[in-house]
């Protein structure tokens, strides 16, 4: 009877093992996927994500980084539009639409715990934005999600695009 019991538990042992070590390399798989990658998949990016082919930074956002990015949302580039009495045509063939993404970009992973109140972060672009707590704000733009980890950086998710002076 004691062989037959320690069979039935090494086996639900062995189950629960199989189980877990799925769940844990779903997560792991979760985060191999770049920020590009991790952005689309999110489906709120599909803006940006064009902007950023027609602005050939695809293979940049891909490289090893680490990059910290703020991610405006579709909803974002819409308010965009209208504020510029543009079509999304017309903004993907603006002549400094590599400038503004790039704005949105800042070398090295920072995370929101890290941010302080008031300070200036160096973009890609070479101009650098304002941060402030308490909302945590990118310039004017809200952060509406923080920290969304990816293999070779972090997006923070914005509420406004943000346009280099």
């Amino acid at each position: 009877m004691k062989k037959k019991s320690y069979g039935f538990v090494l086996l639900i042992f062995m189950m629960i093992m199989s189980l877990t070590s799925g769940v844990f390399a779903a997560e792991k798989q979760g985060s191999e996927k770049d920020i590009v990658d991790t952005a689309i998949e999110a489906g709120d990016f599909n803006t940006l994500a064009a902007a950023l082919e027609k602005a050939g930074l695809v293979e940049t956002l891909k490289e090893e980084g680490p990059f910290t990015v703020f991610a405006p949302t579709d909803e974002a580039f819409e308010k965009l539009l209208k504020q510029l009495d543009i079509t999304a045509e017309e903004l993907l063939a603006r002549e400094d639409l590599k400038d503004i993404l790039l704005y949105h970009v800042v070398p090295g992973k920072v995370m929101s715990n890290e941010l302080k109140d008031g300070m200036k972060v160096k973009t890609l672009a070479k101009e650098k934005v304002t941060i402030s707590l308490d909302p945590i704000r990118v310039n004017k733009a809200n952060v509406v999600k923080p920290d969304i980890e990816a293999s070779n950086g972090v997006i923070h998710v914005i509420d406004e695009v943000l346009l280099p002076k």
